[in-house]
């Protein structure tokens, strides 16, 4: 039996779904989501409850069914609260601004980087050191933080480059004389 699967997903006020053959919908104050499953699950909608529920006991059916639960769950999160991704720059003249939908950073390079918002993600710098990833789409905001931090990687002997807001790097000792 599947923990996470077993659980219901519950609607918030304001939030509605709806399911037509695999596929379910959610609308909420943040937009609109919408996921298919597999053919090894069920999702039915009851009142303000969203139920995900397996075909049969194969261990694919198993595995669907916690993981097809864990994407509504996401659906409804991204429609009321959405994600949000923190990144950090550390390093001298290393920095970030924004200019209308792009993101410019200078990161030691002999040009400026441009990082172009896709659509469903907004890219904010509140400080020249900070960069902010919000958006809906839980995997679409982690996918544009991860291109951002894979400009300049934090090194391991300065600590250098672009983080996770909170990241722990581990740090190398360097050459002894």
């Amino acid at each position: 039996m599947s923990r996470i699967g077993k659980k219901a997903v519950e609607l918030p006020s304001g939030v509605t779904a709806s399911v037509s053959g695999q596929s379910i919908e959610v609308k909420g104050p943040k937009g609109t989501r919408s996921f298919t499953a597999t053919d090894d699950v069920t999702i039915t909608v009851e009142e303000n409850l969203v139920k995900v529920d397996p075909r049969g006991k194969s261990k694919r059916a198993r595995q669907q069914w916690g993981m097809s639960r864990t994407m509504v769950q996401n659906l409804v999160t991204g429609v009321t609260q959405g994600f949000k991704k923190e990144l950090e720059i550390q390093g001298v003249g290393y920095r970030a601004q924004m200019q209308g939908n792009t993101l410019k950073l200078n990161l030691g390079y002999s040009h400026d980087v441009d990082v172009v918002a896709p659509e469903g993600v907004t890219i904010t710098a509140p400080k020249q050191t900070e960069i902010v990833v919000e958006g809906n789409d839980q995997q679409l905001v982690g996918e544009v933080a991860a291109k951002i931090r894979d400009w300049r990687r934090p090194e391991p002997y300065k600590g250098k480059g672009i983080r996770y807001k909170g990241e722990f790097i581990f740090r190398k000792e360097g050459k002894k004389k």
